[in-house]
């Protein structure tokens, strides 16, 4: 790898030398990365220049800016550090911002809230906008808005030919398209320009209700469920099934519990999403926190983690669920029943504008799925064989509803041989990415991913 820091202007690093390591890791711990060197990138150029040395060297080509989406390990590559891409404009006038690479969702919330302006963003302020934005971004208001992807503009990319190239619906389509959902099998995106939305408030947050009681949780889950089918699309929810351990690093009032929680967000007048929500009050929530709030702090409904994690990611595209599937996923958090704890079994209402054809065509799709099963578990370090097989078992119980489909967003480490990979797509879908991976990646430089191979490759 000699001779790679000559020819960039930010930070070439090797095994060994300091902040070698902090470079390589993310917010998910349970995938380690062991490049053989990595490049902090200053600029566009310098993800040009580390493209090319490694077409040369021979060596796969590994991108990463926060590390929520690791999937694979690194190992032997020349890896992309893109957190330092840190431009961010608004245009409050046309409506858009154009973003770099290194940001995450919070610092854009922050910036357009200034203009009283919003990008769909999801769960999480602290996600990186570039790996969420080509993974197609399910946004906390998708049933109004539909896919991140439609809200995107242009994107900068660096291909494997080392060419830096700006694509949109007008300048090599084709590519845009396939970018928006093929994630990081087309080259490394260095900055994007997107939508942003009118929106200054939301009326939005969670009720949680007691779930020790099966027949009462049961009861819970089946009004959800009738309640979520008669929203408009204005109207974005989910509600997750919580086993707790009784743990002293959980407040006291949620160890050893089960909990039944649902998570609003109506992007609409605070009097009409409250009226949305009286039925759901009316079932008697211990804890309801739902109310107008700035669209800023939208990713505060879902608390996500801000620290990196330990943690077995996996999910699912569900069909309508019926009675018999509320008595499986009710057993989940029932206390008498063996095995668990399952930290969060979350099922997203889907739907709305997310089902619809979008502006800008892309490479995602729901597949017709009602809803989008989401399990993020804690897995400490020599128990992640049992994390799985208790996840195995979650995905196992719930096959009758599962259409078997993907969201190219929320693939991870399981879900990294070619065989899932295809199912995030519509077939028509993933051959046509196949023939662009052929074309603009034939010889695999980006393979560190979910990789979706060249179309004829053995």
């Amino acid at each position: 790898m000699v001779g790679l820091g000559a020819r960039i202007r930010g930070r070439a690093l090797h095994p060994g030398d300091e902040g070698f390591a902090a470079a390589c890791s993310g917010w998910l711990l349970t995938v380690e990365h062991r490049p053989a060197a990595v490049v902090v990138a200053a600029d566009a150029g310098d993800v040009a220049a580390a493209v090319r040395f490694a077409a040369r060297a021979g060596r796969p080509v590994a991108v990463q800016s926060t590390g929520h989406g690791k999937s694979v390990p690194a190992d032997g590559a020349v890896f992309i550090a893109t957190g330092e891409l840190r431009e961010l404009s608004v245009d409050p006038r046309a409506r858009t911002a154009r973003i770099g690479a290194g940001l995450r969702w919070g610092e854009v919330l922050a910036a357009a809230a200034e203009h009283g302006l919003a990008p769909l963003c999801g769960s999480s302020g602290q996600v990186g906008v570039m790996g969420y934005l080509t993974g197609g971004g399910l946004p906390l208001t998708g049933r109004t808005y539909g896919f991140a992807a439609d809200h995107v503009r242009s994107l900068d990319i660096v291909t494997a030919d080392g060419l830096l190239r700006t694509v949109s619906p007008a300048q090599e389509s084709d590519l845009f398209w396939a970018v928006r959902g093929g994630k990081s099998n087309f080259g490394v995106v260095v900055a994007a320009e997107i939508d942003l939305l009118p929106l200054r408030t939301v009326y939005g947050g969670e009720l949680y209700y007691p779930g020790e009681d099966p027949g009462h949780a049961a009861r819970v889950l089946r009004s959800y469920l009738a309640w979520a089918e008669e929203q408009p699309d204005e109207m974005s929810s989910s509600v997750t099934l919580m086993r707790l351990p009784d743990v002293p690093q959980l407040p006291e009032e949620f160890r050893g519990r089960s909990f039944v929680q649902v998570r609003v967000v109506f992007a609409g007048e605070e009097e009409r999403g409250a009226r949305l929500v009286e039925p759901l009050r009316a079932l008697g929530p211990e804890k309801d926190t739902c109310g107008a709030l700035p669209y800023p702090e939208i990713t505060e409904i879902y608390q996500d983690p801000k620290n990196p994690v330990m943690a077995h990611l996996r999910s699912a595209l569900l069909r309508e669920l019926d009675d018999e599937a509320v008595v499986e996923l009710i057993s989940f958090i029932d206390p008498a029943t063996p095995g668990g704890p399952f930290p969060g079994i979350e099922l997203r209402h889907l739907g709305g504008a997310l089902n619809r054809p979008p502006r800008r065509p892309h490479a995602v799709s729901t597949q017709g799925a009602a809803f989008h099963l989401w399990m993020r578990m804690p897995a400490p370090a020599g128990q992640a064989g049992t994390v799985r097989q208790a996840a195995d078992e979650v995905l196992a119980r719930l096959r009758r509803w599962d259409t078997g489909a993907r969201l190219p967003g929320f693939l991870f480490d399981h879900d990294s041989a070619p065989e899932r990979v295809r199912r995030a797509y519509t077939e028509a879908d993933y051959r046509r990415l196949a023939v662009l991976k052929a074309k603009y990646d034939p010889n695999q430089l980006f393979r560190i991913n979910h990789n979706i191979p060249p179309f004829g490759a053995a």
